[in-house]
């Protein structure tokens, strides 16, 4: 196992060295120059997207509620069918026009002179969001490494967080998106190799799958966890908003900037939709049936309990499956995580060095100062993100949770009122921005606990209807201005 894990890293490590030597420009660096196909990319924003949130987050979500988790599953569904159905066509041609590099860049050249305040603020935002993301990440290597070698979580960390942010920041975005198709590729083979395998190791052991189901506990075969009336519809929406979060996240919508034509969209979509489809039947898959056969216990080698329930996934892989096929297999896992650190350090660097330094210090770096520049942020936004999760110990699925609050509350409401409605404005730009970040903060610290109402949906609408509400207070004259 520890050969497979060894030459999977060898094998990363190679296509970073082989893309960082095509990265020439700071516009390379960020974006990858707009010279990545459609496939590639597509796969990349999917590898982005299901993070070790998915494999480890959801995987254990749907093994310690059963199928009460499917609602958060068709959320994120929804959501990535509408980012790139609806928005991908219409973010590429908007990017194309503007010569944008990033989502918040993209934003204020809509609204000329406000690149300074727009650019500072949503630098903020997407460094303060994506620090708990990041660290989400680096604590998925932390589980796997402890379930794998026997190593401490803290050395698991270590290891995963120093490789990704040497890979991130030696190539950037041609080297993330260059190792995203390989890591894609392992993640999806993890998600329909393991639930088939998990099902005939249940099969051989004669393992009744319906009557341990309904043994698993009280509601566990239910849709809505055992729960009536309003508390039942409240737990059915809390999943399903998910969805808004898509509609803002500057990591998996960059791919679509990043995109050369029409006809890229179109191949992108059906990509991205297949690998979607299939990747998150799979995740609930492995939890609910990992619930059953440890229920059972009819199989030799599974424990009683699980204390953490986002271990189900590398627990059944280790203890059922030979070690090279699990090398592979959890290597699928790390590459969820690698996938989705990389993108996010990128993205926190540019936000750095576009947003905020480049609004503040007019003077402009030759493109080789920048990239250094920015390679230098990334190790620096790295070594942040792993402190944060040594403070702030969390589970991944909610460190995730209030990261993709915070980020899709800010910009979701902003991109699309920007792409769809003529009548959006400057200030209801500011609106979106302030409101979202904030409400995803104080929905998450005191109204989440006394209402169990998901800080995705409440930050969301928020922001939402502040940013039309000050659109139509504060609307733009014909000058661009107030």
């Amino acid at each position: 196992m520890i050969t497979v894990f060894v030459l999977y890293l060898v094998v990363v490590m190679g296509l970073a060295i082989w893309s960082a030597m095509r990265s020439k420009t700071n516009s390379d660096f960020i974006l990858g120059g707009r010279k990545i196909s459609g496939v590639s990319l597509a796969l990349s924003e999917r590898a982005t997207g299901e993070s070790a949130w998915l494999l480890l987050g959801l995987t254990g979500e749907a093994y310690a509620l059963g199928f009460q988790s499917i609602w958060v599953a068709i959320g994120c569904v929804a959501g990535i069918l509408f980012i790139w159905i609806v928005m991908s066509g219409p973010l590429r041609r908007e990017t194309e026009r503007t010569g944008a590099l990033t989502i918040p860049s993209l934003i204020s050249r809509k609204f000329p002179g406000t690149e300074k305040p727009i650019g500072i603020l949503s630098g903020i935002i997407v460094i303060f969001f994506f620090l708990f993301y990041i660290a989400a990440q680096f604590k998925g290597a932390g589980d796997v490494f402890e379930r794998t070698f026997g190593l401490s979580p803290l050395w698991g960390m270590i290891i995963g967080s120093l490789v990704v942010v040497v890979y991130t920041s030696f190539g950037g975005f041609m080297a993330v998106v260059a190792t995203d198709v390989f890591q894609a590729i392992l993640m999806i083979f993890t998600l329909i190799a393991l639930p088939v395998i998990l099902l005939l190791v249940m099969a051989s052991y004669n393992v009744d799958f319906a009557r341990n189901l309904h043994a698993a506990g009280e509601g566990y075969a239910s849709l809505t966890g055992g729960l009536s009336g309003s508390t039942a519809a409240l737990a059915v929406v809390n999943g399903l908003c998910w969805a808004f979060g898509y509609t803002g996240q500057p990591q998996l919508l960059s791919r679509m900037m990043a995109l050369k034509n029409e006809k890229d969209v179109k191949r992108a979509i059906w990509v991205a939709v297949c690998w979607t489809l299939i990747a998150y039947v799979g995740a609930i898959l492995i939890g609910i049936t990992g619930k059953v056969m440890i229920t059972s216990a009819q199989i030799p080698g599974l424990p009683s309990q699980l204390k953490d329930a986002e271990q189900i996934l590398p627990m059944l892989t280790v203890t059922l499956i030979n070690p090279i096929l699990a090398g592979v297999l959890l290597s699928g896992v790390v590459s969820a995580m690698m996938s989705t650190a990389s993108s996010e350090l990128i993205i926190c660097s540019s936000s750095m060095s576009e947003d905020i330094y480049g609004n503040v210090v007019k003077k402009r770096m030759t493109d080789k100062r920048m990239i250094s520049f920015n390679q230098i942020l990334t190790l620096s936004v790295g070594v942040f993100a792993f402190l944060v999760i040594l403070v702030i110990p969390d589970t991944i699925f909610r460190l995730v949770s209030y990261s993709w609050a915070g980020i899709g509350s800010s910009f979701g409401p902003a991109l699309l009122l920007l792409l769809f409605w003529k009548r959006f404005s400057r200030a209801g730009v500011f609106a979106s921005l302030i409101f979202g970040s904030l409400s995803a903060v104080a929905w998450k610290e005191w109204i989440l606990p006394r209402t169990h109402i998901s800080e995705i949906l409440g930050s969301f609408i928020i922001s939402f209807i502040m940013a039309v509400l000050f659109s139509l207070i504060f609307p733009e004259k014909k000058n661009g201005s107030y």
